[in-house]
């Protein structure tokens, strides 16, 4: 327990019932005054039931925003100019959000004078790390609150034994043990924990809300064509969108096609592995479409660099450091990348899958004239000789050397 003294505190407040009993909790432990903060970014619950549980435990200033533009335009996009994947397949739908909803939380309270933070994350995952290095990085003088690693609340039913000694209401499917958790934003869903706990037993199909199976997929396949400005989608067949309404178009695109499902085992910050199975239908589109912009306006090198790069800046996403300085030096140079990366895409979605099928930009770097097999007035064939030869040189070297790696013949 902190010595400080606590006046107000600003709560990350989802409205369900952990979020609620640790409103009441801060009120008893530490007799303060709670400020409610509840972020829209696109998960698709209705939020005003949020506020009226608030007002239930007398909270006086209640903060209930739509952050869906903001959370497209200023976080997923520019990740996705990375191409960013943490461990080759996922698409960090939750890691991403958290800087954003710590950002207002830390804005909210220098607004109403409050000298303190709080979430709900556990003391097992990754959200409180990066809940806390978002508050750190943006007010080092903050104070943070994390009932998980503070409380005695240590399973769901002392969570739901205090929730009806204090009057909260409990949904009757929360009582007992939950199935498993799920968490949702505009990019993704994410879903772990109890039945999903065996990585050798299949997710029931259930668990998957957003993404119809592949087997119910439709037979006929759609093909839809994205529109990139400096690196970012902006138009699906030729209609003009917002960054959060064309992605959740792409959603709808992709849930009903099978697109974007994911099963997997993976190595959380804090050092174990946990299985998590994720939907991010617009996602997996939007990555398939930009790597398609950037094969036709991207120099070899530029390319190379960028995935060489790529790892790391997803690991920092991943991990918490969106505000870090490598985090935006990064950021800076992707951007400084993607300034010609334009023109549009065709993709095929069919059954799961996304299969692009043609490409087209005013500032393409492919040139016909260069790699038809037939005559050609540009390239001269015979300068392969030397180019090559060159590239040899330390090779015929080391050979010379006595390092040939050609084993003796036999007779």
């Amino acid at each position: 327990m902190m010595s400080k003294e606590i006046k107000k505190v600003v709560l990350a407040y989802s409205g369900g019932l952990d979020t609620s009993i640790i409103l009441k909790w801060l009120q008893d432990t530490y007799n303060c005054e709670v400020v409610t903060f509840t972020a829209d970014l696109g998960q698709g619950e209705e939020l005003e039931p949020a506020r009226k549980k608030a007002e239930m435990f007398g909270v006086k200033e209640i903060f209930i925003e739509d952050l869906r533009e903001d959370f497209a335009r200023d976080y997923v996009f520019p990740m996705f100019r990375a191409n960013a994947l943490y461990e080759g397949v996922y698409l960090l739908g939750t890691a991403i959000a958290r800087p954003l909803i710590a950002k207002r939380q830390i804005e909210i309270a220098h607004a109403v004078g409050a000298d303190a933070v709080c979430h709900g994350a556990t003391g097992k995952g990754n959200d409180q790390v990066r809940f806390e290095l978002g508050y750190y990085g943006l007010d080092p003088e903050i104070t943070v609150i994390a009932p998980w690693r503070e409380w005695d609340l240590n399973s769901r039913t002392k969570l739901i034994d205090y929730a009806e000694k204090h009057q909260i209401p409990v949904a009757k499917d929360k009582r007992g043990e939950s199935p498993f958790s799920v968490d949702a934003n505009l990019l993704h869903t994410s879903s772990e924990g109890k039945l999903l706990e065996d990585p050798w037993e299949e997710s029931p199909e259930y668990v998957y809300n957003r993404i119809v199976s592949p087997e119910e997929a439709p037979d006929k396949a759609t093909y839809i064509e994205v529109e990139f400005e400096k690196g970012d989608a902006v138009a699906i067949d030729g209609e003009k969108m917002s960054p959060a309404t064309l992605l959740t178009k792409l959603n709808e695109l992709g849930g009903a096609n099978g697109i974007g499902r994911l099963d997997l085992l993976e190595n959380r910050f804090v050092g174990m592995k946990s299985r998590g199975i994720y939907e991010t239908p617009g996602g997996t589109i939007l990555l398939t479409a930009h790597r398609g912009i950037e094969s036709t306006t991207l120099d070899r090198g530029a390319m190379h660099l960028k995935d060489e790069l790529m790892p790391k800046y997803a690991e920092l996403i991943y991990n918490g450091f969106w505000f870090s300085p490598e985090r935006e030096m990064l950021q800076a140079l992707i951007d400084k990348s993607q300034e010609n990366v334009c023109g549009t895409v065709r993709l095929k979605l069919y059954k799961g899958g996304v299969h692009l099928v043609g490409r087209k930009s005013p500032e393409s770097l492919y040139s016909m004239e260069h790699v038809t097999f037939e005559e050609d007035e540009v390239y001269d064939q015979r300068d392969a000789e030397g180019f090559i030869k060159l590239n040899a040189l330390r090779l015929r070297l080391l050979n010379q050397r006595g390092k040939s790696k050609i084993s003796p013949s036999y007779e």
